[in-house]
């Protein structure tokens, strides 16, 4: 067998006749087109963005919001987040340099372009949605709804608690009194002491004096900062990152915000989001299903949330909107029925004579007043004392000094009735909404790396996410349609033909350029290349 040599790269010296384009170093389906085309498509003064269609201005010029919009796209999709690292990548990344026409930004202009455009982030997002629409890639009748943490550009303990700044101040007033005892027993021995040989006293006590003026301008601080949150209606408080709270979930605390998603069943896009800074998701879901429900713009829409979710008044504000949500609730009754205990659920309620009927088969009827529960107001529904004094099941039901038993129902339970009828063969659908609010989820933390925002305050961290969720689904189109279909919608749909024809051009130069070298190859104007 004969050796084989490696293979050889071309010389840096050797010279050519026509030397290479930029153009030629980015394949005629590179991603990166895609990202050019996009852009081009979009109307930047209607949108929001600073400078767009200005054309510049008087001293020094500004860059053209396209350009960097197309930078920050590239650099999301491809996992380059910070300003700095998007100045670097563009001075020396072929693609980016292709894309950027060989501008380099400063980093402090990167980064100042995400703070300030914020608004503008939200709505291309929002424009890709309609895109999307349009492509005919959203079903628009079943959605996922879920949520997740993102660190925030804050530490843990740069957020305070009202318990924590409570217990501090506590500890503090300690402190001062201690010290206040010792400057008074610093005073006694003073005061004991002859008046001769005092040359280098008040040292101590000078100490004392000192640690008490700190402790005293800490406990001003601090009811301060307990003033602020009384008055703000908060229960934190951050001086970094005024908007991020510590929210915990499953013995996980988080600094930072509360991504909401939701996921189209169709082909896993998100049509609908927001940032919030609250931990708890049972307030989101009906807001997230009218959101994506408007997104979509259809006239029902069937959504699909976890446990977290479950909320009476978020399940009669979907039913009212036209929205059937599937949220199962959680078991609350797990312990009393092991141990042989007879739960509420036990008791079966007869509409047509609007009473509750035992399992002893007894009958339990509403009281005239009414119990107003957090907001929720409740009818009694109450046994016949002798009813229960005479049953077998008495021990099971009631403690030895209750002699009757309550079922408080909700005014709009017929809600929660006709929601528990549809959960009982809902298990497929469950197992769905798994596969579909965590894709998201999961491609963005685990294979991007995005489990963080570089920015503060809830704009920007909107804009950001905006950002995220842009790429996202940008980068599932192409996955999903393949490159020449995508870019052949946003040739339809591009506002600005001399940038196809621009394009145009550079694919003939390219052909005619190959065709000097390899005269007798036929040429396909389409692809750029021989045929």
């Amino acid at each position: 067998m004969a050796n084989r040599t490696f293979k050889t790269g071309i010389s840096r010296d050797q010279p050519s006749f026509l030397p290479p384009r930029v153009d030629d170093y980015v394949a005629i389906d590179n991603p990166v087109r895609a990202i050019e085309a996009f852009v081009a498509a979009l109307d930047l003064g209607k949108l929001g963005f600073s400078h767009a269609g200005s054309g510049g201005g008087a001293g020094q010029p500004p860059y053209d919001p396209a350009d960097l919009l197309k930078l920050y796209l590239y650099g999301y999709i491809n996992r380059v987040r910070s300003s700095r690292s998007l100045e670097r990548e563009a001075g020396r990344n072929l693609e980016l340099i292709w894309l950027m026409k060989r501008l380099v930004p400063g980093y402090r202009t990167i980064a100042k372009f995400r703070q300030e455009n914020w608004k503008a982030l939200k709505a291309v997002h929002r424009e890709f949605v309609l895109v999307l629409r349009h492509l005919d890639l959203v079903g628009g009748e079943i959605v996922a709804i879920d949520g997740a943490f993102f660190d925030g550009n804050a530490s843990k303990a740069s957020i305070k608690t009202q318990r924590k700044l409570a217990k501090r101040l506590a500890e503090i007033e300690q402190e001062i009194e201690a010290y206040g005892a010792a400057l008074e027993a610093n005073d006694s021995a003073e005061a004991d002491r002859p008046a001769v040989g005092r040359d280098g006293e008040g040292d101590g006590g000078g100490n004392v004096a000192q640690k008490m003026t700190a402790l005293m301008a800490r406990r001003a601080s601090l009811q301060a900062d307990l003033a602020q949150l009384e008055e703000s209606g908060q229960t934190q408080l951050s001086r970094t990152d005024p908007d991020a709270r510590l929210l915990s979930k499953n013995g996980q605390v988080v600094a930072g915000y509360n991504v909401q998603i939701a996921v189209d069943g169709k082909h896993k896009l998100l049509v609908e989001d927001e940032v919030v800074n609250d931990g708890n998701d049972t307030g989101q879901l009906h807001n997230m299903a009218k959101a994506a429900k408007a997104e979509l713009g259809v006239e029902t829409l069937t959504v699909l949330a976890d446990t977290g979710y479950y909320n009476g008044n978020a399940l009669k504000a979907c039913e009212e909107d036209g929205i059937v949500a599937y949220v199962p609730q959680a078991r609350r009754n797990a312990r009393l029925e092991a141990e042989g205990r007879i739960s509420h659920e036990a008791f079966v309620y007869d509409a047509e004579a609007n009473v509750y009927r035992c399992p002893a088969g007894k009958l339990l009827t509403p009281t005239d007043g009414r119990k107003n529960n957090g907001g929720r107001i409740e009818i009694r529904y109450v046994s016949r004392k002798a009813d229960c004094d005479a049953c077998t099941l008495r021990s099971r039901c009631l403690s030895a000094k209750t002699p009757t038993r309550t079922v408080q129902r909700w005014e709009h339970e017929d809600v929660l009735d006709r929601h528990r009828a549809r959960m009982k063969g809902a298990n497929a659908l469950m197992s769905r909404r798994a596969q579909l609010a965590e894709h998201p989820f999961g491609t963005l933390k685990c294979r991007a790396g995005y489990r963080h925002f570089l920015v503060r305050g809830f704009d920007k961290v909107r804009g950001e996410w905006s950002l995220m969720a842009l790429c996202y689904n940008f980068s599932r189109v192409l996955s999903i349609l393949g490159f020449d279909s995508f870019m052949a919608y946003l040739a339809k749909s591009r506002p600005y033909p001399a940038l196809l024809l621009l394009n145009i051009a550079s694919a003939i130069i390219a052909g005619l350029q190959t065709l000097m070298f390899r005269p007798k190859a036929g040429f396909c104007l389409e692809f750029g290349s021989p045929a």
